[in-house]
């Protein structure tokens, strides 16, 4: 009887650690299907995204160069920034480039509670859907700073990917120089990455574009937005 006693406990405790293997790797899944930081890396694409705009004097010149080379990039807008200036962003829309969720307000959203989240993204989103008409499923949260948990729930309540990027990080708010931000992306881009810049206030970025898109095309890179890059 203490023999079956034993056996009996045994086996509920392996059952146990079954059930929380199984449902840890069940996360980790979601976590990969809802967190993207990079495309495939079978194909020479890369994915070129903005944050924090529009802005009436810098986005309307990054968009330029875009069109000069005929490349498509996504947009993390800050929806306060869309109600102060909507023309550039009404143009990144119509142009063809994809326009991602950034908060409205821009906030440290670590910083904040379930519900005031809840509340910057869908403050953004009503404006977004407000100025371009479409509904957008990409957010990303400012300075990538979240509670992994939280964020998952709350991306998955709302049918949004959480967009962050790949480790390239050019820095380009600080405004270094253009050919030091190019150079940064020319140098160590891969197949699928995401690189971060930003299209509000940053005037060097503007001219590193103009250098490192023709220098990745030459290297056999195609410039895609990020849901193509994942799709």
């Amino acid at each position: 009887m203490k023999f079956n006693k034993n056996v009996g406990w045994i086996f509920t405790i392996m059952i146990l650690i079954i059930i929380v293997t199984l449902s840890k790797g069940v996360f980790a899944l979601e976590d990969e299907e809802v967190f993207i930081k990079n495309g495939s890396r079978d194909k020479k694409v890369i994915a070129l995204t903005f944050d924090d705009g529009p802005h009436p004097k810098e986005t309307n010149e990054v968009l330029d160069v875009l069109k000069k080379y005929d490349v498509k990039a996504t947009f993390f807008i800050a929806g306060k920034h869309a109600n102060w200036y909507p023309e550039p962003l009404i143009r990144t829309s119509k142009e063809g480039h994809e326009i991602g969720n950034h908060t409205f307000n821009h906030p440290d959203i670590s910083n904040l509670s379930s519900s005031q989240i809840e509340s910057e993204i869908l403050k953004c989103e009503e404006i977004l859907l407000k100025l371009t008409g479409k509904k957008t499923t990409l957010f990303r949260p400012p300075y990538g700073s979240y509670r992994k948990e939280e964020l998952v729930n709350i991306a998955q309540k709302y049918n949004y990917k959480i967009v962050l990027w790949t480790t390239i990080d050019t820095r380009d708010w600080q405004n270094p120089q253009a050919h030091k931000i190019a150079n940064t992306i020319i140098d160590k881009a891969k197949n699928g990455d995401i690189v971060l810049l930003h299209d509000y206030a940053t005037n060097n970025t503007v001219q590193a574009l103009d250098i490192l898109i023709p220098a990745m095309i030459e290297k056999g890179f195609q410039f895609v937005t990020v849901s193509e890059l994942i799709n």
